[in-house]
């Protein structure tokens, strides 16, 4: 061996044992949601810092306010922000509007890539979902696809249900959307005062959070393959049946939920079951946040015509205008890492790789998390069109679909005005240009 390749691989492994070491006492600020997965984070953040000498500053946000935040943050020459977690349907807006960096920059760079980060092990539902814009339909991946953020606090759908509740009825659990519908309205008869299935249903996004949760299961879309909208089929109508019988069947002001209103009304015991996402579960069995701790039972998202469930919640980015670029990117990547993601889920989190799931100590703390790694095989990447228009097609859709909620506006005739607006918008960004 060469005194010359002795010292270069020495340097590289000096590189290796401390690439933190140009960046130490800079302070990176991040912004993040008021979200259980975000709480659990930051009882593992200062470890970061311990561990490298960078400090990092959390602005934390309510995550639609958080958006509202970062829509106006990415404009600017230079911003506040260096990392970002933004929520999934962002991700059209910011890298249309060329807000975030291209990840491929940053892990081409020896100086700053792990080699150690196993990118295979990160849960693929999750990375095509929240991570990957330019490929199939714009937001999938594709041989046009780039990776623009890492999943982080994203989520799948599964049923919660109240076991006490159940076995003092002697009731099933839901396999199907019919039999789940029949027990929304079932159980207040049963118990009279309490509401079959919370739900998020305030207008707006919330609502249309709701539908979506059960288009896929019944059949529907949004688009066809042609983004002709469809929310106005068949399907499509059977959907916002669902959701109305479900809203029906609950208790006195549901129709202003949203996820954690629901997510509250069931842990305080005015509901039975709970149809969302993952992030509550450690609520849940928190007996200093919940009453039904030790009674709660998760099950498969129940089938419709089909076996799939949502991909949603939240992503890393690193914006253009950071000033802080490649700490943050260390920053991402030790928060993403294998190690941390353990970490973090044994805090309470949603583990973001599919080792963090078969993970012993985290399966005995939390048993639920067995159920929730198998619903990920029907986590569907597609659940939504995420694409520059769908902010304000999901406005009016939620927007619609409280009034038929709220005000008994007929089915049929709301979402054929919705599909006819979303056409029109369609129109105008250009879609059907090439047809």
């Amino acid at each position: 061996m060469t005194a010359a390749f002795m010292s270069t691989a020495l340097a590289g492994a000096v590189a290796l044992a401390n690439p933190y070491e140009p960046y130490e006492g800079d302070t990176l600020v991040v912004n993040f949601p008021a979200h259980p997965h975000y709480d659990a984070v930051l009882n593992v953040l200062p470890l970061f810092t311990e561990e490298t000498g960078i400090e990092v500053e959390v602005d934390q946000l309510q995550y639609l306010r958080m958006r509202e935040r970062q829509t106006l943050e990415l404009t600017q020459d230079e911003g506040d922000y260096d990392l970002i977690a933004y929520v999934v349907f962002s991700k059209a807006d910011y890298v249309f509007a060329d807000q975030l960096h291209n990840l491929a920059r940053f892990f081409m760079d020896p100086a700053l890539a792990d080699p150690s980060y196993n990118a295979d092990d990160l849960i693929d539902g999750y990375v095509q979902n929240i991570g990957v814009a330019g490929g199939t339909k714009g937001y999938l991946p594709g041989p046009t696809g780039s990776l623009f953020g890492i999943p982080f606090g994203s989520e799948t759908s599964v049923l919660g249900y109240r076991t006490d509740i159940f076995e003092k009825h002697g009731l099933e659990v839901p396999e199907t959307y019919d039999e789940l519908l029949e027990l929304a309205c079932l159980i207040p008869e049963l118990e009279p005062g309490m509401g079959g299935l919370a739900s998020r249903a305030a207008s707006g996004h919330q609502a249309s959070h709701a539908y979506l949760l059960h288009l896929n299961p019944l059949g529907g879309g949004v688009f066809d393959d042609n983004w002709q909208p469809i929310v106005n089929n068949e399907q499509g109508i059977e959907a916002a049946e669902a959701l109305k019988t479900i809203v029906d069947c609950g208790i006195e002001g549901s129709t202003t939920f949203g996820p954690s209103e629901a997510a509250a009304a069931f842990a305080q015991g005015q509901y039975a079951m709970f149809l969302d996402s993952i992030a509550f579960a450690s609520t849940f069995e928190d007996p200093s946040r919940s009453t039904v701790a030790g009674n709660v039972g998760w099950a498969m998202h129940p089938m419709g015509v089909e076996r799939a469930s949502q991909t949603g919640g939240f992503g890393l980015a690193i914006p253009r205008n950071a000033n802080n670029p490649e700490a943050a990117f260390l920053l991402m990547q030790w928060l993403t890492s294998p190690r941390i993601d353990r970490l973090i889920a044994l805090e309470g989190g949603n583990p973001s790789r599919f080792s963090t799931y078969q993970d012993p100590e985290l399966n005995e703390r939390f048993p639920y998390s067995a159920t929730f790694g198998e619903a990920l095989q029907f986590a569907d990447p597609d659940w939504r069109p995420i694409i520059p228009t769908w902010g304000e097609i999901n406005a009016d859709l939620g927007t619609t679909l409280s009034q038929i909620l709220t005000e008994d506006l007929d089915i049929q005739e709301g979402l054929d005005g919705v599909a006819e607006r979303a056409r029109a918008i369609m129109e105008e960004a250009g879609y059907y240009t090439w047809n």
